[in-house]
Protein backbone atom coordinates (compact mmCIF):
# COMPACT_ATOMS: atom_id res chain seq x y z
CA UNK A 1 0.00 0.00 0.00
CA UNK A 2 2.80 2.37 0.94
CA UNK A 3 4.62 1.62 -2.31
CA UNK A 4 1.44 2.30 -4.29
CA UNK A 5 0.95 5.67 -2.61
CA UNK A 6 4.57 6.62 -3.24
CA UNK A 7 4.23 5.66 -6.91
CA UNK A 8 1.06 7.74 -7.20
CA UNK A 9 2.72 10.72 -5.55
CA UNK A 10 5.69 10.42 -7.91
CA UNK A 11 3.37 10.22 -10.92
CA UNK A 12 1.53 13.34 -9.78
CA UNK A 13 4.80 15.17 -9.29
CA UNK A 14 5.99 14.14 -12.75
CA UNK A 15 2.64 15.13 -14.27
CA UNK A 16 2.80 18.51 -12.61
CA UNK A 17 6.38 19.09 -13.71
CA UNK A 18 5.89 18.51 -17.42
CA UNK A 19 7.31 21.71 -18.97
CA UNK A 20 4.51 23.81 -20.38
CA UNK A 21 5.44 26.00 -23.36
CA UNK A 22 4.87 29.71 -23.53
CA UNK A 23 2.72 31.37 -26.22
CA UNK A 24 5.50 33.51 -27.64
CA UNK A 25 6.48 32.74 -31.21
CA UNK A 26 3.14 31.47 -32.47
CA UNK A 27 2.46 32.19 -36.11
CA UNK A 28 0.30 35.25 -36.71
CA UNK A 29 -2.84 35.00 -38.84
CA UNK A 30 -6.24 36.62 -38.98
CA UNK A 31 -9.52 36.46 -40.83
CA UNK A 32 -9.28 37.15 -44.57
CA UNK A 33 -11.98 39.61 -45.52
CA UNK A 34 -11.12 40.01 -49.21
CA UNK A 35 -13.18 37.00 -50.24
CA UNK A 36 -16.00 38.62 -52.22
CA UNK A 37 -14.57 37.14 -55.44
CA UNK A 38 -14.77 33.55 -54.19
CA UNK A 39 -17.44 31.13 -55.32
CA UNK A 40 -19.28 31.53 -52.02
CA UNK A 41 -18.81 35.29 -52.02
CA UNK A 42 -20.28 35.69 -55.49
CA UNK A 43 -23.18 33.40 -54.57
CA UNK A 44 -24.27 35.25 -51.45
CA UNK A 45 -23.43 38.87 -52.37
CA UNK A 46 -26.64 39.74 -54.28
CA UNK A 47 -28.88 38.45 -51.49
CA UNK A 48 -26.85 40.10 -48.71
CA UNK A 49 -26.89 43.42 -50.57
CA UNK A 50 -30.67 43.12 -50.96
CA UNK A 51 -31.12 42.76 -47.19
CA UNK A 52 -28.93 45.52 -45.77
CA UNK A 53 -28.15 45.08 -42.08
CA UNK A 54 -29.73 41.63 -41.93
CA UNK A 55 -28.32 38.10 -42.02
CA UNK A 56 -29.82 35.16 -43.83
CA UNK A 57 -30.20 32.10 -41.59
CA UNK A 58 -31.15 28.49 -42.27
CA UNK A 59 -31.97 26.09 -39.43
CA UNK A 60 -30.19 22.71 -39.56
CA UNK A 61 -32.31 20.43 -37.40
CA UNK A 62 -31.63 17.24 -39.38
CA UNK A 63 -28.30 15.57 -38.61
CA UNK A 64 -27.73 14.51 -42.21
CA UNK A 65 -28.23 18.10 -43.38
CA UNK A 66 -25.88 19.35 -40.67
CA UNK A 67 -23.10 17.01 -41.80
CA UNK A 68 -23.69 17.79 -45.46
CA UNK A 69 -23.50 21.54 -44.80
CA UNK A 70 -20.05 21.20 -43.25
CA UNK A 71 -18.70 18.77 -45.83
CA UNK A 72 -20.00 20.80 -48.77
CA UNK A 73 -18.76 24.10 -47.35
CA UNK A 74 -15.30 22.54 -47.04
CA UNK A 75 -15.56 21.47 -50.67
CA UNK A 76 -16.71 24.92 -51.82
CA UNK A 77 -14.13 26.97 -49.89
CA UNK A 78 -11.42 28.68 -51.93
CA UNK A 79 -9.49 30.82 -49.41
CA UNK A 80 -10.08 29.92 -45.77
CA UNK A 81 -11.72 27.50 -43.37
CA UNK A 82 -11.87 28.50 -39.69
CA UNK A 83 -13.14 25.58 -37.60
CA UNK A 84 -13.65 25.47 -33.81
CA UNK A 85 -15.05 22.51 -31.81
CA UNK A 86 -15.30 21.03 -28.34
CA UNK A 87 -15.48 17.39 -29.50
CA UNK A 88 -14.13 15.83 -32.70
CA UNK A 89 -14.60 12.07 -32.64
CA UNK A 90 -12.39 9.55 -34.41
CA UNK A 91 -15.36 7.91 -36.18
CA UNK A 92 -17.00 7.92 -39.61
CA UNK A 93 -18.17 11.54 -39.66
CA UNK A 94 -15.06 12.81 -37.86
CA UNK A 95 -12.78 11.03 -40.32
CA UNK A 96 -14.72 12.24 -43.36
CA UNK A 97 -14.73 15.86 -42.18
CA UNK A 98 -11.00 15.82 -41.39
CA UNK A 99 -10.46 14.39 -44.87
CA UNK A 100 -12.60 17.24 -46.28
CA UNK A 101 -10.37 19.77 -44.49
CA UNK A 102 -7.24 18.05 -45.83
CA UNK A 103 -8.65 18.05 -49.37
CA UNK A 104 -9.34 21.78 -49.04
CA UNK A 105 -5.77 22.38 -47.87
CA UNK A 106 -4.47 20.43 -50.87
CA UNK A 107 -6.36 22.90 -53.09
CA UNK A 108 -4.57 25.79 -51.38
CA UNK A 109 -7.21 26.73 -48.80
CA UNK A 110 -5.82 27.99 -45.48
CA UNK A 111 -7.27 25.78 -42.73
CA UNK A 112 -7.20 26.82 -39.07
CA UNK A 113 -8.55 24.17 -36.69
CA UNK A 114 -9.00 24.96 -32.99
CA UNK A 115 -10.02 22.02 -30.79
CA UNK A 116 -10.63 21.79 -27.09
CA UNK A 117 -8.10 19.27 -25.76
CA UNK A 118 -10.46 17.50 -23.39
CA UNK A 119 -11.60 15.02 -26.04
CA UNK A 120 -8.56 14.49 -28.27
CA UNK A 121 -7.13 11.41 -26.53
CA UNK A 122 -5.76 8.98 -29.11
CA UNK A 123 -5.63 11.59 -31.88
CA UNK A 124 -2.19 13.08 -31.22
CA UNK A 125 -0.47 11.36 -34.15
CA UNK A 126 -3.18 12.27 -36.63
CA UNK A 127 -3.46 15.88 -35.44
CA UNK A 128 0.32 16.33 -35.52
CA UNK A 129 0.44 14.98 -39.09
CA UNK A 130 -2.32 17.36 -40.19
CA UNK A 131 -0.57 20.30 -38.53
CA UNK A 132 2.55 19.62 -40.60
CA UNK A 133 0.66 20.30 -43.82
CA UNK A 134 1.78 23.74 -45.09
CA UNK A 135 -1.83 24.98 -45.37
CA UNK A 136 -3.13 23.58 -42.06
CA UNK A 137 -2.52 24.97 -38.59
CA UNK A 138 -3.99 23.24 -35.57
CA UNK A 139 -4.19 24.56 -32.00
CA UNK A 140 -5.45 23.00 -28.77
CA UNK A 141 -7.40 24.94 -26.15
CA UNK A 142 -6.27 24.47 -22.53
CA UNK A 143 -4.16 21.42 -23.42
CA UNK A 144 -2.97 18.65 -21.13
CA UNK A 145 0.84 18.69 -20.87
CA UNK A 146 1.03 14.98 -20.00
CA UNK A 147 -0.35 13.22 -23.07
CA UNK A 148 -0.22 9.69 -21.63
CA UNK A 149 -1.83 10.17 -18.22
CA UNK A 150 -4.12 13.11 -18.77
CA UNK A 151 -5.96 12.66 -15.48
CA UNK A 152 -2.76 13.65 -13.68
CA UNK A 153 -3.18 17.10 -15.16
CA UNK A 154 -6.37 17.59 -13.15
CA UNK A 155 -4.48 16.81 -9.97
CA UNK A 156 -1.72 19.26 -10.78
CA UNK A 157 -3.65 22.02 -12.63
CA UNK A 158 -7.36 21.54 -11.89
CA UNK A 159 -8.38 25.21 -11.97
CA UNK A 160 -7.24 25.56 -15.60
CA UNK A 161 -8.14 22.14 -17.01
CA UNK A 162 -11.61 22.27 -15.46
CA UNK A 163 -12.36 25.14 -17.87
CA UNK A 164 -13.11 23.97 -21.40
CA UNK A 165 -13.88 25.59 -24.76
CA UNK A 166 -17.44 24.44 -25.56
CA UNK A 167 -17.74 26.64 -28.70
CA UNK A 168 -18.75 25.20 -32.09
CA UNK A 169 -18.35 27.03 -35.41
CA UNK A 170 -17.45 26.22 -39.01
CA UNK A 171 -16.77 29.19 -41.31
CA UNK A 172 -15.85 29.12 -45.01
CA UNK A 173 -14.23 32.07 -46.81
CA UNK A 174 -15.72 34.50 -44.24
CA UNK A 175 -18.94 34.18 -46.27
CA UNK A 176 -20.91 31.30 -44.70
CA UNK A 177 -20.84 30.02 -41.13
CA UNK A 178 -22.44 27.24 -39.09
CA UNK A 179 -22.96 27.81 -35.36
CA UNK A 180 -24.97 25.72 -32.93
CA UNK A 181 -25.06 22.78 -30.58
CA UNK A 182 -23.44 20.00 -32.61
CA UNK A 183 -19.95 18.68 -32.05
CA UNK A 184 -18.34 16.47 -34.71
CA UNK A 185 -19.25 12.81 -34.26
CA UNK A 186 -21.62 10.17 -35.58
CA UNK A 187 -24.15 10.62 -32.77
CA UNK A 188 -24.59 14.29 -33.72
CA UNK A 189 -25.16 13.51 -37.41
CA UNK A 190 -27.29 10.37 -37.17
CA UNK A 191 -24.60 8.21 -38.75
CA UNK A 192 -25.31 4.64 -37.63
CA UNK A 193 -25.17 5.22 -33.88
CA UNK A 194 -27.40 3.57 -31.30
CA UNK A 195 -27.82 6.96 -29.67
CA UNK A 196 -29.13 9.85 -31.77
CA UNK A 197 -28.74 13.39 -30.48
CA UNK A 198 -31.66 15.70 -31.27
CA UNK A 199 -29.74 18.86 -32.07
CA UNK A 200 -29.85 22.24 -33.80
CA UNK A 201 -27.43 24.42 -35.78
CA UNK A 202 -27.86 27.62 -37.78
CA UNK A 203 -26.16 28.22 -41.12
CA UNK A 204 -25.85 31.94 -41.80
CA UNK A 205 -24.70 34.45 -44.39
CA UNK A 206 -24.45 38.21 -44.06
CA UNK A 207 -22.99 40.51 -41.36
CA UNK A 208 -23.10 37.92 -38.56
CA UNK A 209 -20.49 35.83 -40.42
CA UNK A 210 -17.86 38.51 -39.94
CA UNK A 211 -18.72 38.59 -36.22
CA UNK A 212 -18.08 34.84 -36.02
CA UNK A 213 -14.79 35.19 -37.90
CA UNK A 214 -13.58 37.98 -35.63
CA UNK A 215 -14.52 35.91 -32.60
CA UNK A 216 -12.56 32.96 -33.98
CA UNK A 217 -9.51 35.25 -34.15
CA UNK A 218 -10.02 36.15 -30.46
CA UNK A 219 -9.87 32.49 -29.52
CA UNK A 220 -7.10 31.64 -31.98
CA UNK A 221 -4.80 34.26 -30.46
CA UNK A 222 -5.89 33.72 -26.84
CA UNK A 223 -3.50 32.62 -24.11
CA UNK A 224 -5.27 29.24 -23.98
CA UNK A 225 -4.71 28.27 -27.65
CA UNK A 226 -1.47 26.30 -28.11
CA UNK A 227 0.07 25.04 -31.38
CA UNK A 228 -0.35 21.29 -31.40
CA UNK A 229 3.32 20.77 -32.30
CA UNK A 230 4.44 22.32 -29.02
CA UNK A 231 2.12 20.08 -27.00
CA UNK A 232 2.47 16.78 -28.83
CA UNK A 233 6.16 17.20 -29.55
CA UNK A 234 8.26 15.66 -32.29
CA UNK A 235 7.53 12.01 -31.46
CA UNK A 236 5.16 11.52 -34.37
CA UNK A 237 6.28 11.12 -37.94
CA UNK A 238 3.99 12.77 -40.47
CA UNK A 239 1.97 10.39 -42.61
CA UNK A 240 0.31 12.37 -45.36
CA UNK A 241 -1.64 9.36 -46.62
CA UNK A 242 -2.98 8.09 -43.30
CA UNK A 243 -6.13 10.19 -43.22
CA UNK A 244 -7.02 9.55 -46.87
CA UNK A 245 -6.53 5.81 -46.32
CA UNK A 246 -8.76 5.87 -43.25
CA UNK A 247 -11.44 7.79 -45.15
CA UNK A 248 -11.27 5.26 -47.99
CA UNK A 249 -11.64 2.36 -45.54
CA UNK A 250 -14.59 4.05 -43.86
CA UNK A 251 -16.25 4.47 -47.22
CA UNK A 252 -16.14 0.70 -47.85
CA UNK A 253 -18.55 0.01 -45.00
CA UNK A 254 -22.05 -0.52 -46.51
CA UNK A 255 -23.77 1.63 -43.88
CA UNK A 256 -21.18 4.37 -44.35
CA UNK A 257 -21.57 4.26 -48.12
CA UNK A 258 -25.32 4.68 -47.76
CA UNK A 259 -24.83 7.62 -45.43
CA UNK A 260 -22.37 9.32 -47.80
CA UNK A 261 -24.76 8.84 -50.73
CA UNK A 262 -27.62 10.33 -48.71
CA UNK A 263 -25.48 13.35 -47.83
CA UNK A 264 -24.45 13.86 -51.45
CA UNK A 265 -28.11 14.09 -52.45
CA UNK A 266 -28.87 17.03 -50.18
CA UNK A 267 -29.98 19.97 -52.35
CA UNK A 268 -29.60 22.94 -50.02
CA UNK A 269 -25.92 23.68 -50.72
CA UNK A 270 -26.62 23.73 -54.45
CA UNK A 271 -29.57 26.00 -53.70
CA UNK A 272 -27.32 28.27 -51.61
CA UNK A 273 -24.84 28.60 -54.48
CA UNK A 274 -27.65 29.21 -56.95
CA UNK A 275 -29.27 31.83 -54.71
CA UNK A 276 -32.53 29.88 -54.33
CA UNK A 277 -32.19 28.58 -50.75
CA UNK A 278 -35.13 29.70 -48.60
CA UNK A 279 -33.42 31.81 -45.93
CA UNK A 280 -34.96 33.72 -43.04
CA UNK A 281 -33.66 37.33 -43.14
CA UNK A 282 -33.40 39.18 -39.84
CA UNK A 283 -30.96 41.11 -37.63
CA UNK A 284 -28.59 38.57 -36.08
CA UNK A 285 -25.70 38.96 -33.64
CA UNK A 286 -23.06 36.69 -32.19
CA UNK A 287 -22.85 36.29 -28.42
CA UNK A 288 -19.67 34.78 -27.06
CA UNK A 289 -17.58 34.53 -23.94
CA UNK A 290 -14.27 36.32 -23.63
CA UNK A 291 -11.71 33.51 -24.18
CA UNK A 292 -9.96 34.71 -21.01
CA UNK A 293 -12.72 32.78 -19.24
CA UNK A 294 -10.67 29.69 -20.10
CA UNK A 295 -8.12 30.86 -17.55
CA UNK A 296 -10.62 32.30 -15.07
CA UNK A 297 -9.70 35.86 -16.03
CA UNK A 298 -12.86 37.13 -17.76
CA UNK A 299 -14.90 39.84 -16.10
CA UNK A 300 -18.59 39.21 -15.48
CA UNK A 301 -19.67 41.73 -18.12
CA UNK A 302 -17.50 39.96 -20.73
CA UNK A 303 -19.23 36.62 -20.30
CA UNK A 304 -22.07 35.30 -22.40
CA UNK A 305 -24.97 35.32 -19.88
CA UNK A 306 -24.91 39.12 -19.51
CA UNK A 307 -24.71 39.75 -23.25
CA UNK A 308 -27.43 37.21 -23.86
CA UNK A 309 -29.72 39.04 -21.48
CA UNK A 310 -28.99 42.33 -23.25
CA UNK A 311 -30.01 40.92 -26.64
CA UNK A 312 -32.90 38.68 -25.60
CA UNK A 313 -34.29 41.05 -22.99
CA UNK A 314 -36.65 40.19 -20.14
CA UNK A 315 -39.57 38.02 -21.33
CA UNK A 316 -42.91 39.80 -21.10
CA UNK A 317 -45.25 37.02 -22.24
CA UNK A 318 -43.47 33.71 -22.73
CA UNK A 319 -40.15 31.91 -22.64
CA UNK A 320 -39.36 28.57 -24.27
CA UNK A 321 -36.07 27.10 -23.09
CA UNK A 322 -34.44 23.96 -24.50
CA UNK A 323 -31.37 22.70 -22.66
CA UNK A 324 -30.15 19.09 -22.49
CA UNK A 325 -28.16 19.78 -19.34
CA UNK A 326 -30.49 21.95 -17.26
CA UNK A 327 -29.13 22.78 -13.80
CA UNK A 328 -30.73 26.10 -12.79
CA UNK A 329 -29.18 26.15 -9.29
CA UNK A 330 -30.73 28.42 -6.67
CA UNK A 331 -30.39 31.70 -8.58
CA UNK A 332 -31.79 30.32 -11.84
CA UNK A 333 -34.64 28.56 -10.08
CA UNK A 334 -35.60 31.76 -8.29
CA UNK A 335 -35.40 33.83 -11.49
CA UNK A 336 -37.56 31.42 -13.49
CA UNK A 337 -40.05 31.13 -10.63
CA UNK A 338 -40.39 34.93 -10.35
CA UNK A 339 -40.86 35.17 -14.08
CA UNK A 340 -43.68 32.62 -13.96
CA UNK A 341 -45.32 34.25 -10.94
CA UNK A 342 -45.32 37.57 -12.82
CA UNK A 343 -47.45 36.06 -15.57
CA UNK A 344 -44.82 34.92 -18.06
CA UNK A 345 -45.48 31.47 -19.47
CA UNK A 346 -42.24 29.51 -18.95
CA UNK A 347 -41.83 26.18 -20.73
CA UNK A 348 -38.67 24.10 -20.39
CA UNK A 349 -37.57 20.99 -22.30
CA UNK A 350 -34.66 18.96 -20.97
CA UNK A 351 -33.66 15.30 -20.88
CA UNK A 352 -35.47 12.74 -18.77
CA UNK A 353 -33.43 10.44 -16.58
CA UNK A 354 -34.12 7.77 -19.20
CA UNK A 355 -32.62 9.89 -22.00
CA UNK A 356 -29.72 11.71 -20.30
CA UNK A 357 -26.15 10.69 -21.00
CA UNK A 358 -24.85 12.41 -17.83
CA UNK A 359 -26.62 11.14 -14.70
CA UNK A 360 -24.87 13.56 -12.35
CA UNK A 361 -26.28 16.52 -14.32
CA UNK A 362 -29.77 15.06 -14.06
CA UNK A 363 -29.22 14.87 -10.30
CA UNK A 364 -28.49 18.60 -10.24
CA UNK A 365 -31.72 19.30 -12.11
CA UNK A 366 -34.01 16.82 -10.34
CA UNK A 367 -33.89 18.53 -6.97
CA UNK A 368 -35.13 21.80 -8.54
CA UNK A 369 -38.31 20.39 -10.10
CA UNK A 370 -40.70 20.90 -7.21
CA UNK A 371 -40.05 24.64 -6.64
CA UNK A 372 -40.24 25.31 -10.39
CA UNK A 373 -43.55 23.46 -10.73
CA UNK A 374 -44.96 25.14 -7.62
CA UNK A 375 -44.27 28.52 -9.26
CA UNK A 376 -46.12 27.51 -12.42
CA UNK A 377 -43.18 26.64 -14.67
CA UNK A 378 -44.05 23.92 -17.20
CA UNK A 379 -41.49 21.09 -17.33
CA UNK A 380 -41.05 18.55 -20.13
CA UNK A 381 -38.49 15.74 -20.15
CA UNK A 382 -37.42 14.18 -23.45
CA UNK A 383 -38.25 10.52 -23.87
CA UNK A 384 -35.28 8.23 -24.39
CA UNK A 385 -36.95 5.96 -26.91
CA UNK A 386 -37.74 8.51 -29.59
CA UNK A 387 -36.08 9.00 -32.97
CA UNK A 388 -37.65 10.88 -35.89
CA UNK A 389 -39.45 8.53 -38.27
CA UNK A 390 -37.47 9.72 -41.31
CA UNK A 391 -34.21 8.90 -39.52
CA UNK A 392 -35.40 5.40 -38.66
CA UNK A 393 -36.60 4.88 -42.24
CA UNK A 394 -33.19 5.85 -43.65
CA UNK A 395 -31.47 3.35 -41.36
CA UNK A 396 -29.08 6.04 -40.14
CA UNK A 397 -29.74 5.46 -36.45
CA UNK A 398 -28.83 2.07 -35.09
CA UNK A 399 -31.88 2.12 -32.84
CA UNK A 400 -34.68 4.45 -31.85
CA UNK A 401 -32.81 5.70 -28.76
CA UNK A 402 -32.37 9.46 -28.59
CA UNK A 403 -31.09 12.19 -26.32
CA UNK A 404 -31.77 15.91 -26.46
CA UNK A 405 -28.67 17.99 -27.26
CA UNK A 406 -30.05 21.23 -28.76
CA UNK A 407 -29.62 24.49 -26.86
CA UNK A 408 -32.06 27.24 -27.72
CA UNK A 409 -34.18 29.94 -26.08
CA UNK A 410 -37.21 31.67 -27.57
CA UNK A 411 -38.49 34.92 -26.04
CA UNK A 412 -41.97 36.35 -26.66
CA UNK A 413 -42.15 34.66 -30.09
CA UNK A 414 -39.88 37.41 -31.41
CA UNK A 415 -36.25 36.57 -30.57
CA UNK A 416 -34.35 33.29 -30.53
CA UNK A 417 -30.91 32.06 -29.43
CA UNK A 418 -29.17 29.01 -30.93
CA UNK A 419 -25.74 27.97 -29.73
CA UNK A 420 -23.65 25.92 -27.34
CA UNK A 421 -24.86 27.39 -24.03
CA UNK A 422 -26.53 25.05 -21.55
CA UNK A 423 -28.60 26.47 -18.69
CA UNK A 424 -26.16 25.24 -16.03
CA UNK A 425 -23.33 26.58 -13.83
CA UNK A 426 -20.64 25.06 -16.04
CA UNK A 427 -21.76 26.99 -19.11
CA UNK A 428 -22.35 30.16 -17.11
CA UNK A 429 -19.14 30.22 -15.07
CA UNK A 430 -16.53 27.71 -16.28
CA UNK A 431 -16.67 26.78 -19.97
CA UNK A 432 -16.52 29.23 -22.84
CA UNK A 433 -19.69 29.32 -24.99
CA UNK A 434 -21.07 30.98 -28.10
CA UNK A 435 -24.28 31.33 -30.11
CA UNK A 436 -26.33 33.54 -32.38
CA UNK A 437 -29.32 35.67 -31.38
CA UNK A 438 -31.79 36.20 -34.25
CA UNK A 439 -34.53 38.81 -34.02
CA UNK A 440 -36.98 36.71 -35.99
CA UNK A 441 -40.65 36.17 -35.08
CA UNK A 442 -40.70 33.39 -37.67
CA UNK A 443 -37.90 31.33 -36.06
CA UNK A 444 -39.02 32.12 -32.51
CA UNK A 445 -42.57 31.21 -33.43
CA UNK A 446 -41.45 27.85 -34.80
CA UNK A 447 -39.89 26.94 -31.46
CA UNK A 448 -43.05 27.95 -29.62
CA UNK A 449 -45.08 25.88 -32.09
CA UNK A 450 -42.88 22.86 -31.38
CA UNK A 451 -43.79 23.21 -27.70
CA UNK A 452 -47.46 23.50 -28.64
CA UNK A 453 -47.65 20.53 -30.99
CA UNK A 454 -44.68 18.16 -30.75
CA UNK A 455 -43.12 18.38 -27.29
CA UNK A 456 -46.17 16.89 -25.49
CA UNK A 457 -45.78 13.78 -27.70
CA UNK A 458 -41.99 13.52 -27.60
CA UNK A 459 -41.52 14.24 -23.90
CA UNK A 460 -43.01 13.46 -20.51
CA UNK A 461 -44.79 16.37 -18.90
CA UNK A 462 -43.83 16.60 -15.23
CA UNK A 463 -46.58 17.68 -12.84
CA UNK A 464 -47.33 17.85 -9.15
CA UNK A 465 -50.14 15.76 -7.71
CA UNK A 466 -52.46 16.97 -4.96
CA UNK A 467 -50.00 15.93 -2.27
CA UNK A 468 -47.02 17.65 -3.90
CA UNK A 469 -45.51 14.50 -5.37
CA UNK A 470 -44.17 14.27 -8.90
CA UNK A 471 -46.01 12.62 -11.77
CA UNK A 472 -44.87 12.05 -15.36
CA UNK A 473 -47.58 12.30 -18.04
CA UNK A 474 -46.88 10.31 -21.20
CA UNK A 475 -49.03 10.93 -24.27
CA UNK A 476 -49.11 8.50 -27.18
CA UNK A 477 -51.76 9.37 -29.72
CA UNK A 478 -55.05 9.63 -27.87
CA UNK A 479 -53.89 7.68 -24.80
CA UNK A 480 -52.48 9.14 -21.60
CA UNK A 481 -50.28 7.23 -19.15
CA UNK A 482 -49.43 8.53 -15.68
CA UNK A 483 -46.13 7.37 -14.19
CA UNK A 484 -45.58 7.62 -10.44
CA UNK A 485 -41.80 7.19 -10.86
CA UNK A 486 -39.40 8.44 -13.50
CA UNK A 487 -40.35 6.38 -16.57
CA UNK A 488 -38.25 3.44 -17.71
CA UNK A 489 -35.68 3.73 -14.92
CA UNK A 490 -34.76 1.17 -12.26
CA UNK A 491 -34.99 1.70 -8.52
CA UNK A 492 -31.20 1.38 -8.31
CA UNK A 493 -30.68 4.08 -10.91
CA UNK A 494 -33.14 6.45 -9.27
CA UNK A 495 -31.45 5.87 -5.92
CA UNK A 496 -28.05 6.56 -7.45
CA UNK A 497 -29.25 9.87 -8.93
CA UNK A 498 -30.76 10.84 -5.58
CA UNK A 499 -27.45 10.15 -3.81
CA UNK A 500 -25.61 12.23 -6.41
CA UNK A 501 -28.01 15.11 -5.77
CA UNK A 502 -26.78 15.26 -2.15
CA UNK A 503 -23.18 15.94 -3.15
CA UNK A 504 -21.97 19.59 -2.99
CA UNK A 505 -20.86 19.62 -6.64
CA UNK A 506 -23.56 21.73 -8.30
CA UNK A 507 -21.01 24.40 -9.22
CA UNK A 508 -19.17 21.83 -11.36
CA UNK A 509 -22.23 20.72 -13.36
Amino acid sequence: MKATLLALAAAIAIGGCVPFPTPEGRTVSSVQRDTADTRLGRAVAPRVEAHAGESGVFALSDGRDAFAARALLAAAAERTLDVQYYIWHDDLSGTLLLDALLRAAERGVRVRLLLDDNNTAGLDGLLAALDRHPNIELRLFNPFPNRRWRWLGYLADFSRLNRRMHNKSFTADNQVTIVGGRNVGDEYFGAGQELLFVDLDIMAIGPVVDEVSSDFDRYWTSASAWPVGRIVGEGYEPDAGELAARAARAGLDPAAAGYVRAVAQQPFMRELLEGTLDLEWAPAHLVSDDPAKGLGRASADAMLPGRLYELLGHPQRELELVSPYFVPATAGTDALARMSEQGVRVRILTNSQEATDVAVVHAGYAKRREPLLEAGVELFEMKGGFAPADVRARGLAGSSASSLHAKTFSVDRSRVFVGSFNFDPRSALLNTEMGIVVESPVLAGRIADVFDRQVPLLAYEVRLDRRGGLRWIERTGESRIVHDDEPHTSLARRLGVWLLSLLPIEWLL
